[in-house]
């Protein structure tokens, strides 16, 4: 068995990738080579304090997301990778608030290991609320989209 040289070097500068684009997991292959570096989700307590300030939007937004997972219409997302809204940058989107879509029907693209993976509608319905932008990381069971 052939043993795979490790360059911690490397490895560091994957993690610093991780920690700046909010990935939990990223891979690189070479020849013969593979290096995959994967983080925990640390989860996070936030406990109130009463002050003047306002709260921050953060836990709002965390309370939608959970929200819209259990919606019927979620549609999430089944890989990681980054999405697109349109087909090209400077179309039009695949989709926006308020279009009936038909099922089948492309929403948007997830690019994942060079690939450009049609996201399409699970049913027929109207495009309740689109929850990712375009050029932005998605993971795994991320809702991208309600559809009512």
């Amino acid at each position: 068995m052939t043993r795979i040289p490790i360059d911690p070097d490397t490895i560091r500068a994957l993690a610093a990738v991780l920690v700046e684009t909010g990935l939990t997991e990223i891979e690189i292959a070479d020849k013969d080579s593979r290096i995959r570096v994967v983080r925990g989700v640390v989860a996070t307590t936030v406990v109130p304090v009463a002050a003047a300030a306002p709260a921050p939007a953060a836990p709002l937004v965390a309370a939608v997301a959970q929200d819209a997972a259990a919606h019927p219409g979620a549609v999430v997302s089944p890989m990681v990778g980054v999405a697109y809204l349109a087909p090209e940058p400077g179309a039009p989107a695949f989709v926006t608030v308020g279009q009936q879509v038909t099922a089948g029907q492309t929403l948007l693209l997830i690019e994942a290991m060079k690939t450009f993976n049609q996201i399409k509608a699970p049913k027929a319905g109207t495009v309740a609320a689109i929850l990712v932008q375009s050029g932005a990381p998605v993971e795994y069971g991320e809702v991208l989209i309600i559809l009512e």
